[in-house]
């Protein structure tokens, strides 16, 4: 059974930084792509962004490119997430998630929650002055 474990988040002031970590364990982690989506109050869960299995391909939407980084180690079973340049929009419930798959060739593809099959419980980020 595969767990995901996120830790990092907190209270960040505007335009500020935090890393997320989401360590797995009980699977093979190298092996599949792996994602973050964030859940503010009353919307919907979205894409934050994706990796595929050994790092060499992402995927961001427009709302976070070129603020936030994702990476993985896989000697060490962790998936982060880089959060720079922060904004009171980007406060959230943010999550991991494990694909289904090693890489996905669209974009769109890494947005589909349905192309994930274990979840993180989700660390809270909150950016406010």
């Amino acid at each position: 059974q595969v767990q995901l474990v996120e830790s990092g988040g907190g209270l960040a002031q505007p335009g500020g930084s935090l890393r997320l970590s989401c360590a797995a364990s009980g699977g093979t982690f190298s092996r599949y792509a792996m994602g973050w989506f964030r859940q503010a109050p009353g919307k919907e869960r979205e894409f934050v962004a994706g990796i595929n299995y050994i790092g060499g391909s992402t995927a961001y939407p427009d709302s976070v490119k070129g603020r936030f980084t994702i990476s993985r180690d896989n000697a060490k079973n962790t998936l982060y997430l880089q959060m720079d340049s922060l904004k009171p929009e980007d406060t959230a419930l943010y999550f991991c998630a494990k694909g289904r798959e090693p890489w996905y060739p669209r974009y769109s593809d890494y947005t589909r929650m349905n192309n994930y099959d274990y979840w993180g419980q989700g660390t809270q980020v909150t950016v406010s002055s």
